[in-house]
C-alpha cells in the first residue's frame, strides 16, 4: 500500500510538471504598424461604355498617385488618370468611332480588407482591399467627334441647309469640357518588400450623361484595368518579440498545490498556496521624427500599460526616452528623449490616473546609446511594466 502511494504521488507529480511546460508562454512576434507616405504609377486599357461589342472601345490608359496609410486599415489616396476615351455611333449599318483626351483627379479612400478580416501582417504574400473616391474629368480635344458630326448631318440632312441641319451627336461638345466623377473599384497587392508592392486595379467611372458627345438619357461609364507598382516611403511596419498569455490561466489566478507527504501514523494534507507573479510588460511608443506628441496610433499602447497596471496594483512602469542619433544633436536628442519620456508618463497620471509614484521616468544617457538598428525605431519611449 505504501508503495502504490508513492507511486500515485510520482505519477501526479510528472503530470503537474508536463502541465506547466506546456503553459509555458511562448514567444511571438507582434507587427506594429506604422503610417507612411507612398506614390504609385500604374498602365493599363480603358474601355468606354457605349452602343457597341465590348473591346471595340478599348485605348491605353495609365495612372499616377500618391496617399497616405492612417493605420493597417484606412488610407486615402490622390491619383490622376486620364490619356484618352472613345465613343461610336453605328446608322445605316456604317459605323463610325471616335477618341478625345482626358486627365481626371480623383480623392479616394481606401480599405484593406485583408488587415481587417485577418488581422495586421505585413508579411503576407497578397493583401487586397477596395476604394472609392469623387473627383474631376476634364476632357479636351473633340476634333474626332466633331468631324463626325458634320459628315452624318451632311449625309441625313443634305436636302437642308447648312445652318438648319441639327446635330446628329446630340450632346457634341468642343474645347475643354469639365465634368463631376465619381470612381470606385477594387485592388490586389503582391508584396515583393517591405516597401514595394506591385499591384493590381480594376476602376469604374461614372459621369454624367454626354461624355461621348451623344444623348443617352443615362450616365456614362468607362472602366480601367490597370497594372502598375506602389513604393512606400520610411518605415511601415516594426517588429516587437513578446511572451504570448499562459493557456488558460489569469494574471489573479492562483495556483494551490496540495501536497501528500506519508508519516508511519496518519496522512497529512500541507496546502502550498504561490502567488502568482505577473510577466514582465513592454510597450514601445514610437513618435514622429523631431516630435514628441503621441499619435492617435501609438496611444492605444498608453492604455494598455494604464490597464495592466490596475489589473496588477504592485507594478511600477520604467519609462524610457530615445531620440534617432542620426538626426540632431546630442544636446537636442537629450531634450527630445526627455520630452517623449514626459509626454507617457504625463499620458499615463492625467489620461489614465497612474500614480505619479508607480512610474520611473528616465531618457538616453549617451548619444550611442540606441535600443534599435532602424532610425525611425529610436524615436521612441519603451514602457516596461513590472
Amino acid at each position: 500500500m505504501k508503495i502504490n502511494k508513492l507511486l500515485l504521488s510520482a505519477s501526479f507529480a510528472l503530470c503537474a510538471a508536463f502541465m506547466a511546460n506546456a503553459q509555458e508562454a511562448a514567444e511571438e512576434t507582434e507587427y506594429v504598424f506604422q503610417p507612411h507616405w507612398y506614390i504609385q504609377g500604374q498602365v493599363g486599357m480603358q474601355e468606354t461604355l457605349g452602343e457597341t461589342s465590348f473591346g471595340r472601345l478599348s485605348s491605353f490608359n495609365a495612372q499616377i498617385g500618391a496617399g497616405y496609410r492612417f493605420n493597417p486599415v484606412l488610407g486615402a489616396r490622390l491619383v490622376f488618370n486620364g490619356l484618352n476615351s472613345k465613343g461610336s455611333i453605328t446608322i445605316d449599318g456604317k459605323r463610325s468611332d471616335w477618341k478625345w483626351n482626358y486627365i481626371a483627379p480623383t480623392a479616394d479612400v481606401t480599405v484593406d480588407l485583408t488587415n481587417l478580416i485577418g488581422g495586421f501582417n505585413p508579411e503576407r504574400l497578397v493583401s487586397a482591399g477596395v476604394f472609392a473616391g469623387i473627383g474631376a474629368n476634364i476632357a479636351w480635344k473633340n476634333d474626332e467627334a466633331n468631324t463626325v458630326n458634320n459628315a452624318l448631318k451632311g449625309s441625313l440632312y443634305g436636302d437642308l441647309a447648312e445652318n438648319a441641319r441639327p446635330d446628329v451627336l446630340r450632346y457634341i461638345w468642343s474645347g475643354t469640357k469639365t465634368r463631376f466623377v465619381t470612381q470606385f473599384g477594387a485592388f490586389v497587392d503582391f508584396n515583393l518588400t517591405s516597401n514595394l508592392k506591385l499591384g493590381l486595379e480594376l476602376q469604374a467611372n461614372v459621369l454624367p450623361d454626354g461624355y461621348n458627345s451623344k444623348k443617352a438619357g443615362n450616365a456614362d461609364w468607362y472602366f480601367n484595368g490597370l497594372v502598375g507598382v506602389k513604393y512606400s516611403f520610411g518605415t511601415t511596419f516594426t517588429k516587437n518579440k513578446r511572451k504570448a498569455s499562459r493557456a488558460g490561466m489569469d494574471n489573479n489566478e492562483t495556483n494551490v498545490v496540495e501536497r501528500i507527504v506519508e508519516v508511519p501514523v496518519e496522512k497529512i494534507v500541507e496546502k502550498v498556496v504561490y502567488k502568482e507573479v505577473p510577466a514582465p510588460l513592454s510597450r514601445d511608443v514610437f513618435f514622429k521624427i523631431s516630435k514628441c506628441v503621441i499619435t492617435k496610433d501609438e496611444m492605444y499602447k498608453v492604455a494598455e500599460v494604464a490597464r495592466y497596471m490596475k489589473q496588477h496594483p504592485d507594478t511600477k512602469v520604467t519609462v524610457t526616452g530615445y531620440a534617432d542619433k542620426g538626426t540632431g544633436n546630442l544636446k537636442i536628442n537629450l531634450r527630445l528623449s526627455k520630452q517623449r519620456a514626459d509626454a507617457v508618463v504625463n499620458a499615463l497620471i492625467k489620461d489614465y490616473g497612474i500614480a505619479a509614484d508607480r512610474i520611473i521616468a528616465k531618457s538616453m544617457g549617451e548619444e550611442e546609446e540606441q535600443p534599435y538598428s532602424t532610425p525611425a525605431q529610436n524615436r521612441v519611449a519603451i514602457c516596461i511594466v513590472e
